[in-house]
């Protein structure tokens, strides 16, 4: 319970624009978590590269595999005509259409990330145009009625930073393994079109 009132004190000290930057953070970080869990299960339940040709030659893939490549197979498996031509542009097309889905909310999490220090430095502007307001209308003398400025300015600051840098982290994660993701897509697809000549 004290963690809780602690808490509502703190995000109170930095005024109305305490309410985007929670918002910021908490869309960043559901986003981050749905990548998260999208790259592992692509990763954890998928068929391994040296299987390809073997999943091909037999025409099925193993029951439980819903990875990466196994899409590619299963796509390529329900889809293909028997001329090589065509068969390479499906399997080009199956990639194609997978790409967009590795690098989904990448670019939203790289924004709000970047976005974060930004609304913590306009909570910094106006905690200190209150704190300025403070002093125009009673001098230096009254140090609580500054303080109120003054913490606005630097709570604000600290809660874009304590956003923006485990967003970044983990944007710059999730960046590497959407790459790492089309890396194999493209190492399967080459595996399978040579598997057709």
């Amino acid at each position: 319970m004290d963690l809780i009132h602690d808490l509502y004190h703190y995000l109170g000290q930095g005024g109305l624009v305490m309410i985007p930057l929670i918002l910021c953070s908490l869309t960043m970080w559901t986003l981050i978590l749905d990548r998260m869990f999208y790259f592992y299960a692509l990763e954890s339940r998928d068929i391994e590269i040296s299987q390809l040709t073997t999943v091909l030659r037999e025409k099925r893939v193993p029951v439980n595999r819903y990875g990466l490549k196994a899409h590619l197979v299963r796509y390529y498996l329900t889809h293909r005509t028997g001329d090589p031509f065509v068969d390479k542009r499906i399997l080009e097309e199956c990639a194609m259409s997978i790409n967009p889905k590795l690098t989904r909310f990448l670019a939203i999490i790289a924004v709000l990330a970047a976005v974060s220090p930004l609304f913590g430095l306009l909570g910094t502007v106006t905690g200190m145009i209150t704190t300025f307001d403070v002093i125009t209308l009673f001098g230096n003398g009254n140090a609580r009625a500054m303080a109120g400025g003054i913490s606005e300015a630097l709570v604000t600051t600290q809660s874009g930073l304590m956003v923006s840098i485990p967003g970044m982290l983990m944007g710059t994660l999730l960046f590497r393994r959407s790459a790492r993701a089309q890396a194999h897509l493209k190492e399967a697809v080459m595996i399978l079109k040579r598997s057709l000549q």
